[in-house]
């Protein structure tokens, strides 16, 4: 993944997780329409004529409308930050998922080097009993063993290497 692509991705989920951020704030720090009410219920006149009850009744709806209308706004917010969450893991752990997955395949590959170098040395050192075969019997078949692990291990090697740089290279 590029850089500018990288930073696209991480700014709009950053963007869109402080929008949600900001709303949830807001309406945690909002006063709560249902003691606004209670608070006025309990402070007016107990005259109880029919233009009271009336207002009162108006005003109970319209704080029920409010309480409906927050719960509604609390509800998306919860979903926009679950979902602003998810985005903002997916474009920061996402690149470095990939990048410790190619980083592995090179520290394999670099340990397979290793062994395929050892085993290259053990056939640089037993090289002059490859024709001697009635001789030097057992060192014959140590020359082999030794080239069989370094074709091996190098193998191994490459590979990792490949597949890392495909890894790499994946969008």
């Amino acid at each position: 993944m590029d850089s500018v692509r990288f930073g696209r991705a991480l700014g709009i989920g950053a963007r869109a997780a402080a929008k949600t951020l900001v709303t949830a704030v807001d309406a945690a720090t909002s006063p709560n329409p249902s003691a606004v009410g209670a608070a006025k219920g309990a402070s007016g006149s107990s005259s109880g004529s029919r233009s009271s009850a009336s207002k009162a009744q108006a005003s109970g709806e319209r704080v029920a409308q409010q309480v409906a209308r927050k719960a509604t706004q609390v509800q998306q917010t919860r979903k926009g930050l679950k979902e602003g969450g998810k985005r903002f893991g997916e474009a920061a752990w996402g690149p470095v998922a990939k990048l410790s997955g190619v980083l592995w395949l090179e520290v394999t590959g670099v340990f397979f080097g290793v062994f395929a170098l050892f085993a290259g040395g053990g056939v640089w050192k037993l090289r002059g009993s490859l024709h001697d075969i009635g001789s030097n019997h057992k060192d014959h078949v140590h020359l082999l063993l030794s080239s069989l692990m370094a074709a091996v291990f190098g193998y191994f090697c490459v590979s990792s290497f490949v597949k890392a740089n495909r890894r790499g290279k994946r969008h």
